[in-house]
């Protein structure tokens, strides 16, 4: 049981390093298109695309579990509309409005904590000190790297529109995160994100026809289009599958302190593909985040005993 019980920590642990290194080029690559595409309609194309990659594989599941996705409709709902519809897409929005450091900023601190508050409240996981301790160090590593060392960088920060909604943003994946935990178990994975994948692009679709219709054509190019297929096979299926997956064997909390991860995989990528400078700032700041994620989980293991 012991075993079984570690075998799931680690491949947890395994899923959540793979969802967080994909989603780390979300922010800079939405940052790059967004005055080639508008936010509503980058978002509506990347999850219109999953849609249709996942429903080969997930049509006959969906079909056998049909009935149950009946019986659920509100929980659905509200999974596909915080997890799909508004996470990302005011993210997209956001980066219009906000500089690069606030975006950062809000984002990766603020979800993992929105995360935590919400397990402990509605499915009552032990948040026990380990835990709210590595969360604490997560946070400073991420300050840390944003702040370049220095308290100066911080106190600029300036809350303004792009601000408030990084943070409805990282709030509403809270919820999602805490959603997913209550998924039934008679649904499976990938007719479980066939739906919410549906449900949330109908979701976006009048939001996304009323910005086509105020909007400048969009000037289509490969650069585009392959930026669409990172999004919506890697950032949402790929991902999105191996966060739920992970979800489900650390718990909603533990999973969601990895997105901590994000910022310091963007600036790893930004050295090997920018050709960005690496700094102790950077080397200092990725260790604490990484101490931090082994701390909050350090008791995984051994609460099966």
């Amino acid at each position: 049981m012991l075993a079984a019980s570690k075998k799931d920590f680690y491949a947890g642990v395994g899923l959540a390093l793979i969802t967080t290194l994909i989603w780390s080029g979300n922010y800079v690559i939405a940052r790059g298109i967004s005055k080639q595409l508008p936010p509503v309609s980058l978002a509506f194309y990347r999850w219109s695309l999953a849609t249709v990659c996942i429903a080969p594989f997930a049509w006959r599941k969906f079909k056998e579990e049909k009935q149950v996705f009946l019986s659920n409709k509100q929980y659905i709902f509200w999974t596909a509309l915080t997890g799909v519809t508004i996470f990302n897409t005011l993210i997209y929005l956001a980066g219009h409005y906000t500089s690069a450091i606030n975006l950062a900023l809000i984002g990766t601190t603020s979800a993992p904590v929105f995360a935590t508050i919400l397990a402990a409240s509605f499915l009552k996981e032990r948040i026990g000190f380990l835990r709210i301790m590595g969360m604490l160090i997560c946070i400073s590593g991420i300050l840390f790297l944003l702040s370049q060392g220095s308290l100066e960088h911080l106190k600029q920060f300036r809350f303004g529109k792009g601000d408030m909604l990084v943070l409805i943003s990282a709030f509403s994946f809270g919820i999602y995160n805490t959603l997913v935990r209550k998924k039934p178990a008679s649904i499976s994975p990938i007719s479980f994100l066939f739906v919410v994948f549906v449900v949330g692009t109908i979701c976006l679709f009048p939001f996304y026809l009323h910005e086509i219709s105020n909007s400048a054509p969009v000037q289509w190019n490969m650069n585009i289009v392959y930026i669409i297929l990172y999004l919506g096979i890697g950032n949402s299926v790929i991902a999105f599958f191996c966060w739920n997956a992970s979800i489900s064997r650390l718990g909603a909390s533990g999973t969601a302190l990895f997105a901590n991860l994000i910022p310091v995989f963007s600036t790893i990528e930004a050295v090997i593909f920018l050709d960005e400078e690496f700094s102790t700032i950077h080397l200092v700041s990725g260790v604490l985040v990484v101490s931090g994620l082994i701390i909050a989980n350090l008791k995984k293991p051994a609460e099966a005993r």
